[in-house]
């Protein structure tokens, strides 16, 4: 049910969802197919993640202060005081409403951190401990909002965060050389040959670069494909819009391969492109749910944390059925007492 917002918390999330549509373009489109009881909140949660992300990333401030005041903004929304701009204020009304874990958005301002200390990831591990906190967290952030809270549910929200990020690593390796930082896996790049200083210096397309970037979108393709057994789950009117946001994601991801591994040219989705991929999105959202497509595969190790922080919040719902069953056997009981009763009175 959606939830009965003040024309003041509407006017809140009407400036996120003006953030996002600026800041996160694929997000954007993707989110216009949420259900309209969800789309505000989750403006709300993508909007705060931009806001955290900018106050760590892009302030004069030294990084242990900036993170020290991102995380007295969490503490004043989780305290239903937020600071007075609306993205707060849009945030700490959806922390409220959906009781959503703290460990989630602490996740990410820790990766945050790791980001603007410019930290390099020595194994793919590692690069997904990164991943698991920018975009894992997110993604299980998301689940919550749409009231999955089962481990399996939540895991597959988190391969898809985590999948959209290790794409956004492969597109940007030029740009973030240019900005003296590394992502790819150090020992991979060891195996290639390629030193990361060098690659610093000098960023420019190569066939070591270009076998490293493929074995790391050949990884992020497993971790979409493992997360569409979670999104054929989802109830019918979400499906749309995380198919949405799973295959424009991936797009990205093939619009790499298509400009060559190239890393001096930034991989961008033209919006014919992204119009096809929108109707893919919708058709797959709207088929019946393969049965090849088993649900319970463990999380990545790195997400396991969020996965049992978000699944712990509250106990599991029961299903009607399961409560009616609940019902009937303590009645079966009662009855089985009153007849002992009424024997042993006899005797």
């Amino acid at each position: 049910m959606r939830p009965n917002w003040s024309e003041a918390a509407l006017a809140d999330f009407d400036a996120c969802a003006e953030a996002i549509r600026h800041g996160s373009h694929s997000f954007h489109q993707a989110g216009r197919f949420l259900p309209v009881r969800l789309r505000q909140p989750a403006h709300a949660v993508y909007a705060f993640c931009r806001l955290a992300d900018d106050a760590v990333d892009e302030t004069d401030l030294p990084l242990d202060d900036a993170v020290a005041r991102l995380r007295c903004r969490l503490d004043r929304a989780y305290q239903g005081r937020p600071l007075d701009v609306p993205a707060d204020r849009a945030f700490a009304r959806t922390v409220e409403a959906f009781e959503l874990p703290r460990t989630l958005p602490e996740a990410l301002i820790e990766g945050l951190a790791w980001d603007a200390e410019g930290r390099r990831y020595a194994t793919l591990s590692a690069l997904t401990d990164y991943a698991a906190r920018v975009a894992g967290a997110v993604g299980g952030m998301m689940a919550v909002l749409l009231g999955e809270r089962s481990a399996p549910m939540l895991s597959r929200a988190c391969d898809l965060g985590v999948a959209m990020q290790l794409t956004n690593i492969a597109r940007d390796v030029g740009e973030d050389a240019g900005r003296g930082r590394v992502y790819l896996p150090l020992d991979w790049l060891a195996e290639a040959g390629i030193d990361p200083e060098a690659l610093i210096a000098d960023p420019k397309p190569s066939a070591e670069v270009t076998a490293v970037l493929r074995r790391l979108l050949e990884h992020a393709r497993m971790l979409y494909e493992r997360s569409e057994a979670g999104l054929a789950r989802l109830p019918a009117d979400c499906r749309p819009a995380m198919f949405a946001a799973r295959f424009l994601y991936a797009e990205i991801g093939a619009q790499v391969a298509r400009n060559g591994y190239d890393i001096t040219r930034r991989a961008v989705v033209s919006k014919a492109r992204k119009r096809l991929i929108v109707a893919r999105a919708l058709g797959a959202a709207a088929l019946p749910l393969p049965r090849a497509w088993a649900l319970p595969k463990p999380a990545l190790e790195e997400t396991r944390y969020l996965v049992d922080a978000a699944a712990h919040v509250v106990p599991e719902q029961k299903s009607w059925a399961d409560r009616t069953e609940s019902f009937i056997d303590i009645m079966a009981q009662l009855e089985a007492r009153r007849r002992l009763d009424q024997s042993a009175s006899r005797t």
